[in-house]
This record gives structure tokens, C-alpha cells and sequence, in this order.
């Protein structure tokens, strides 16, 4: 599918600054969100919070692309970080999607950010886009955010969700604090390390939303994950490899959860989640492997 016109939402994060560099590369005019007074054409008002867009600014773009939300990492989750966390996906999807649905002309795709937190702890269990939703605050969250695209879809958009693991580059997310520890020689694992952690390189979350959004047809949701995932103990020898540094320093659980509290529960789950859809629709990682995506971040 020809796309010229796409917005993006969450265009200044760890994702969506990498997809904007790529989408202008190639020629593509790209529509920012922001929250401030727009600039120019190219930027629109939005309060995601506050469930507030100038849906007027969205006429003429071919796709809506929202990865906008408040870091579930940044800090530590108290009641009033969680309540953000919430409103910025749900809250922000839903003014985005109403705003899509009310185009005289709507886009031809609506491409809206989720996360594998929608699986809570899978153990050594795989599962991919056909197994249910787990329990706990990531997994309700996720299928909130989600089910509030549903005026997007109503109105006949072709709207997917990227189910995104755990971004491998330096600029920001998990990656982004462990780099400066490995690099420092403080890197370890953490608890026992036998937790999975499903990854993927940033370079591959670009290219497959991409694929996402010129591929005709797709919809529903995709697991943005590398192939084969592995154990915190494998990807904690791998950064050792890579970055030629010691890795004898191990966090205890307890330590954990005693510094960062309930979202501890993320960074000790384990998550085993496949790219089933994602493989399916044709997509071909450019590195599958951890030490890869060490390398290219």
C-alpha cells in the first residue's frame, strides 16, 4: 500500500523517533503530536491524558501510527505513576480513534501501540497472539488499551496492535539503563535469571511496523518479539560477550522488589512470547539473535 501522509504519536520516544528518521528518509511527510501550540502543518494539538486531539489536523493523513504513553519503567509505580500510565495509552487511544472515525476521509490504517505485558507471566509456557490475556495491572491495562480502538475499527479503518517486547537500543527502555551498568562492568542477572525476556532489536521494531503498516489485509494484533526468546541468565552472558565486561554482579529478587515495588513483578515475570502472526505475514528479521541486536544497538 502507497502511504505519503502518516501521523505518529509518541513521535519523540525510544520508537517513534527511530520510525519517523525512517519513514523521512524515504520520503514520507510525517504529522507529529505534540502538546504544545503546533509549529507548522506537519504538528497537531493533542492532550492524550485528557482524551483531546484536533482531529482536524489528521485530514489527508493515510495512517495513524500511536505510541504514545507514559514509561512503564521511568519510575516507580505508585498509585497516582499508575493512574498516568493508564490514561496516557487509554485515554489517548480513545481520542485518536474517535478522531480517525470522524474523518469525512479516515485513514487507511490505524496502527496502535500494545505490549506483551498482555500475557502476565507465561513461566516457561510460549504463547503468541492466539492465547489469552494474562492477569494483573500490565495485562488489564493492555486489553484496555487495546479494546479502546474500537471506533477506529468501527468505522472500517484497518487498525493493528503491536505487541512490542523489549526494545534492544540505547536511547531509551530497559536497554537503555543496562548498557551504562554492563558498560560499566556492573551488569548481572536479575533474581535467579531463569525469568524470559522477550526482545527485539529496535532496528526490527521499525522495520515490522513498517511491514504493519504497507501491508494490506494485516489487522489484529502482532507480537513485535524476536523469534527464539531467551532467559535473563543468557541475555546477561550475551551482553558480557558482546560488551567484553564482567557480569558477576546478580541483583536478589528481594533487592528488587524492595527498590522499584510492584513493577519489580515486570523485570522478575517471565514472558516467552513468538512473533506467530508477525513470521506468518512475511515479515524476515534482520537479527533474530540476541548478540545481533547487542551489536546493531
Amino acid at each position: 500500500m502507497e502511504l505519503s501522509r502518516i501521523a505518529v504519536a509518541g513521535a519523540s520516544g525510544l520508537i517513534g523517533s527511530a520510525l519517523v528518521r525512517s519513514l523521512a528518509a524515504d520520503g514520507h511527510t510525517v504529522v507529529r503530536l505534540v502538546r504544545r501550540e503546533p509549529r507548522d502543518e506537519t504538528e497537531v494539538r493533542w492532550d492524550p491524558e485528557a482524551g483531546r486531539v484536533d482531529a482536524a489536523g489528521l485530514a489527508g493523513c493515510d495512517a495513524v501510527v500511536n505510541l504514545a504513553g507514559a514509561g512503564v519503567g521511568s519510575r516507580r509505580w505508585t498509585d497516582a505513576y499508575k493512574k498516568r500510565i493508564h490514561d496516557s495509552r487509554v485515554n489517548g487511544t480513545t481520542a485518536l480513534a474517535k478522531a480517525v472515525a470522524s474523518l469525512d476521509e479516515p485513514p487507511k490504517v490505524f496502527v496502535n501501540g500494545s505490549a506483551m505485558g498482555y500475557y502476565g507471566e507465561t513461566g516457561d509456557r510460549v504463547v503468541d497472539e492466539d492465547s489469552p490475556a494474562g492477569q494483573g495491572f500490565l495485562p488489564e491495562l493492555c486489553v484496555e488499551w487495546e479494546g479502546a480502538a474500537a471506533p477506529a475499527q468501527q468505522a472500517g479503518v484497518r487498525t493493528v496492535f503491536t505487541r512490542t517486547g523489549l526494545v534492544v537500543g540505547r536511547g531509551g527502555g530497559a536497554w537503555g539503563r543496562l548498557f551504562p551498568l554492563f558498560q560499566a562492568g556492573l551488569g548481572g542477572r536479575m533474581g535467579d535469571g531463569t525469568q524470559y525476556w522477550s526482545f527485539i532489536a529496535l532496528h526490527d521494531e521499525v522495520a515490522a511496523i513498517r511491514h504493519l503498516l504497507e501491508t494490506d489485509g494485516l489487522s489484529g494484533p502482532f507480537n513485535l518479539t524476536a523469534p527464539d526468546p531467551l532467559t535473563n541468565r543468557e541475555i546477561t552472558e550475551a551482553m558480557g560477550r558482546v560488551l567484553h565486561r564482567p557480569t558477576l554482579f546478580a541483583v536478589p529478587a528481594p533487592v528488587l522488589r524492595t527498590v522499584l515495588g510492584e513493577m519489580a513483578g515486570d523485570v522478575l515475570g517471565s514472558a516467552r512470547v513468538r512473533p506467530t502472526r508477525l513470521l506468518e505475514s512475511g515479515f524476515t528479521f534482520a537479527f533474530p539473535d540476541i548478540e545481533g541486536a547487542i551489536r546493531a544497538a
